[in-house]
């Protein structure tokens, strides 16, 4: 009798563990499910040489963006919003990758590959490098690229690391610039594959190629889609409807293909955000900005329509003043409150792989990042930076190549070795690194950016107790990333 009592006790023992255990383990799947049913869709579109004043939602007089007006009114509209770099292969590395493009060794324009001594020909985003689409990916997302690339010399080859290398589980990209221009483009690839030439505006173009996408993906995992425009960047190509349109209101034709360039890539961003509003509206998180600052016209022979403006700001691409790399950007989050209206924080793209990494619930990558999370801002409009923004383009039209905004603050400096303005630099390599490292920073120039938004004011002398503080800061900081930047090896 009591064998069997103290059977019946182990079973009833037994039965509770068991039951404990099930019940452990719907608890651990709830928390699973739930944990990826809040996992935000993520939309970047990234458009290429827009400039600061180029939308109407900042400012343009006559370019017609309703879309992105629309985009900005409902959501965020980011007035001190920073690309990684003044130029695109350094701006979407650092996007992708959350450090400065220095630390990953891409400094300039990756140009198409030739063999040079500098081997800047061979520059390209690192194997090693941990990016927004691997770190989603790793999360559970789908993933996909559509459009431009620019972030190797050996596009579409297997000498280089490819978009699928670093997380993109669909891609559909260029090179660089839809060649010929943005009109009937023959120079995309699908996951490896030449697609030959397609009729229709690339914008148009790229945007199809999402939405078919997103239509037969297989899964209902979230996703993280990259929209990367070739617009506004030369050779531009509109449509001739739009063209006529802008003509009674432009200086001339090519200034009309500019205005109808941008409004082609509003209605671009018009259809996308329809079908995301029908098909994913309960939880899905846009980002617009741009790579970089508008072109100079006519800074080379094909930039005859580079009409793009930088508002008020100081500068263009390739300038280290703020139109460089101070760039539109908005935010919304569709299915989600959070903050709306526009702001003056301080925001970057180095800020975006930080900021998406925490929303999916995945782990940071063991390696120094420039960017930091800005969830808590988008819950309440609120940030505070947790180190200054520092850029150095070594390649800069402007005198000054290095800067750093810290709180309302610029610096920027000179370099110089042996007194002597240090020359352009397209890439760190083992045949410079010497060089470049002995350059000092000289000849600074310090702005107030709440106050002075145009750098119209040299505040050195003036504020004399801040520019000591800022320009030790700077001084840091700048040796910091210097000693951070990737080297490279001839011939490696």
């Amino acid at each position: 009798m009591i064998q069997v009592i103290k059977y019946m006790l182990c079973v009833v023992v037994l039965l509770g563990i068991s039951c404990k255990s099930k019940e452990n383990s719907l608890l651990k799947e709830d928390t699973v499910q739930t944990e990826k049913s809040s996992q935000p869709n993520i939309v970047v579109m990234l458009c290429d040489d827009l400039g600061y004043g180029d939308l109407a939602a900042f400012g343009h007089p006559i370019i017609k963006t309703d879309n992105l007006d629309k985009l900005a009114k409902t959501g965020i509209k980011l007035t001190n919003f920073y690309s990684t770099a003044p130029v695109c292969s350094p701006s979407r590395v650092g996007l992708l990758t959350g450090r400065s493009p220095n630390r990953a060794g891409v400094y300039d324009f990756i140009p198409g590959y030739k063999k040079s001594e500098d081997n800047r020909d061979l520059v390209h985003l690192q194997a090693d490098e941990v990016t927004i689409p691997a770190i989603l990916k790793s999360a559970g997302y789908a993933t996909c690229l559509s459009g431009k690339w620019h972030c190797n010399s050996r596009f579409n080859n297997a000498a280089q690391p490819q978009p699928n290398d670093f997380g993109f589980d669909h891609w559909f990209a260029t090179h660089n610039n839809a060649a010929p221009s943005h009109h009937n483009p023959n120079n995309f690839i699908r996951n490896g594959e030449k697609v030959g030439e397609i009729e229709g505006f690339s914008s148009q173009i790229v945007v199809d190629e999402a939405i078919s996408w997103l239509k037969t993906k297989k899964d209902d995992k979230p996703f993280f889609l990259e929209v990367a425009f070739h617009e506004p960047h030369e050779p531009i190509a509109s449509p001739e409807d739009l063209v006529q349109k802008y003509l009674p209101l432009a200086e001339n034709r090519q200034q009309a293909e500019y205005f109808a360039n941008v409004e082609n890539v509003d209605i671009a961003v018009g259809r996308l955000v329809a079908y995301l509003e029908k098909h994913n509206s309960e939880n899905t998180l846009i980002v617009f900005t741009s790579d970089n600052g508008p072109e100079t016209f006519m800074r080379y022979s094909r930039a005859k329509h580079s009409y793009g403006t930088p508002g008020a700001l100081k500068g263009m691409k390739l300038w280290t003043n703020e139109a460089g790399f101070r760039v539109p950007c908005i935010v919304n989050w569709m299915g989600k409150e959070t903050f709306s209206g526009t702001s003056d924080q301080v925001v970057s793209a180095l800020d975006f792989l930080p900021t998406f990494t925490e929303l999916a619930g995945a782990e940071l990558p063991k390696r120094t990042l420039d960017g930091q999370s800005i969830k808590s801002f988008l819950d309440s409009g609120k940030l505070t930076r947790e180190k200054p923004l520092i850029w150095a383009f070594y390649d800069a039209i402007n005198e000054r190549r290095v800067a750093m905004r810290s709180g309302d603050w610029k610096i920027m400096g000179r370099l110089d070795v042996n007194n002597e303005e240090l020359p352009h630099i397209h890439n760190l390599y083992d045949g410079n690194e010497e060089f470049v490292k002995s350059a000092k920073l000289t000849d600074f120039v310090l702005f107030n950016l709440k106050n002075d938004i145009s750098e119209s004011e040299n505040l050195a002398l003036k504020e004399p107790e801040v520019f000591k503080k800022i320009k030790t800061e700077f001084e840091i900081q700048y040796k910091k990333l210097l000693d951070g930047s990737h080297i490279w090896v001839r011939n490696e």
